[in-house]
């Protein structure tokens, strides 16, 4: 949870504190539909663990595992309930960010109302990143095997 006295939201959706429905739940993250949807689907992807932001995931594997499972749950569910439509993945980033858990929005689209489209286009290093761009900048960096300096004589 995070620190201090009042309890993290998801942090209490993710241990089923809550009455909210799950729409998947595994040991790693939960998923549920957003309060406050701004397309024809609106689901979150969150971890179980508290995380509070994309800012706080390194390239490292299992920051980059963990956002792969999570964009994986997040298709899965939209391929199931919102067929043969166009999908939107990403994060809101500082100070863009509603509640200070990571989380994923999951968007099959079109956006309802129009304009809520704004919030989810990326705007650089505070907007919306969308999830394949944070992969690429998350992805562990892996040894040169073919490194001419250590090769075999």
């Amino acid at each position: 949870m995070a620190g201090g006295s009042s309890p993290c939201i998801f942090c209490q959706i993710a241990s089923s504190s809550t009455s909210t429905t799950l729409l998947h739940n595994d040991e790693k993250v939960v998923a549920f539909q957003d309060i406050n949807p701004s397309a024809f689907r609106h689901y979150l992807v969150i971890p179980k663990q508290h995380i509070p932001t994309v800012r706080n995931l390194q390239r490292r594997a299992d920051d980059y595992s963990l956002v792969s499972h999570m964009l994986n749950v997040g298709q899965m569910l939209l391929n199931r309930d919102a067929p043969q439509t166009v999908y939107r993945f990403g994060f809101h980033q500082p100070p863009m960010n509603s509640v200070n858990h990571l989380h994923l929005h999951c968007l099959a689209l079109p956006f309802i109302p129009r304009w809520r489209q704004i919030k989810y286009t990326p705007l650089g290093p505070v907007g919306f990143i969308e999830a394949d761009k944070l992969l690429k900048k998350l992805k562990p960096l892996t040894p040169n095997l073919y490194d001419c300096s250590d090769e075999l004589l």
